[in-house]
């Protein structure tokens, strides 16, 4: 207990714990671990505030992806039964943006199955459509379109994207077990033409794949030296088909335990509770926001449902902590 408390204050008082001691933390017991959220959620205060930034996404364009990533159902490479189309309309991604700002999203993000942009039509319509929601509904814009290029971030910031979505997924030295068909070092790439362009980056990743404990604090620190300042935290829902299908879920304290580590290694930055928390969270949801995280992914996933927005809304209502605007 003391320890756990000591090294809150450390971070507190401006200072960078190690990744000895934030491994110490991530595996601290059952019975302490209320303390541990307590002290996170006491650094989220000082450092990020009280508000909740609460964002949305659409799955613009679904499935026949030619990554190999074992937990996505989007994948080429497995069977799971996923809906597929082509890169919606402009008016079907307008409406959604203008659904998700109803139900208290501050910002809207385009996502698209594929390991990157190759129709340059698609492209050219998703900034348009982008732009178009940022002018009519004065709601933040992101995107999360895959690899990357320095003329592609470019041409995002022009149309007024703010920030730019690249997951990281898992720490560097799991990765290989979880892709092949690209590598970390294409993350890399991605993220930095990203911030070269002036765009802010927003990356996470999934807990759940087989990691280890210490492996989530590798990706957290990882995130550090990349400068990343918003950060999603989806938990694993097995996909039948995927090769993670059987991956057993993680206990719900286990996972507030890396959400309040993640919060002691980045003090400052914006940390989502995002998809996977209905399933894996359950009536524990709360905690997450109690204990470090600062924000929330609203509405459906990729493929895979959220729950009613009006509940979300109520807890962070019950939690007296106001939505960002």
């Amino acid at each position: 207990m003391q320890k756990i408390i000591a090294l809150a204050e450390k971070v507190l008082d401006g200072q960078d714990i190690t990744r000895e001691e934030a491994n110490f933390l991530i595996n601290v017991s059952d019975d302490d671990t209320m303390l541990l959220l307590a002290m996170a959620d006491k650094i989220r205060q000082k450092f990020a505030g009280d508000a909740v930034d609460c964002c949305a996404i659409i799955n613009g364009r679904s499935g026949k992806c030619s990554e190999n990533c074992k937990f996505c159902a989007q994948s080429a490479h497995y069977h799971t039964g996923v809906k597929e189309y082509g890169l919606l309309s402009e008016d079907e991604i307008f409406n959604a943006a203008a659904k998700a700002k109803a139900a208290g999203a501050v910002r809207f993000s385009i996502v698209t199955s594929g390991r990157g942009q190759s129709k340059e039509d698609d492209f050219e319509n998703i900034c348009r459509t982008l732009a178009r929601i940022k002018k009519e509904l004065h709601i933040e814009v992101c995107a999360s379109l895959g690899i990357l290029t320095l003329e592609q971030a470019k041409k995002l910031k022009e149309v007024g994207v703010t920030r730019y979505h690249s997951n990281l997924e898992t720490a560097g030295s799991h990765f290989p077990d979880v892709c092949t068909t690209h590598t970390y070092k294409d993350k890399f790439v991605t993220i930095r033409n990203a911030q070269a362009a002036g765009l802010r980056v927003c990356s996470g990743g999934i807990f759940g794949l087989g990691e280890t404990r210490e492996q989530r604090v590798e990706m957290a620190f990882t995130l550090k030296e990349l400068g990343i300042d918003s950060v999603p935290l989806n938990l694993l829902t097995p996909i039948p088909g995927t090769p993670y299908e059987n991956n057993k879920p993680l206990a719900p304290l286990e996972i507030l335990r890396a959400y309040a580590v993640f919060r002691f290694i980045l003090p400052k930055a914006q940390i989502r509770t995002a998809g996977g928390r209905e399933v894996n969270l359950r009536d524990l949801q709360a905690l997450a926001l109690n204990g470090g995280a600062s924000g929330i992914m609203i509405g459906g996933y990729l493929t895979t449902a959220g729950r009613g927005t009006d509940r979300d809304m109520q807890m962070l209502k019950d939690l007296g902590r106001p939505r960002s605007t």
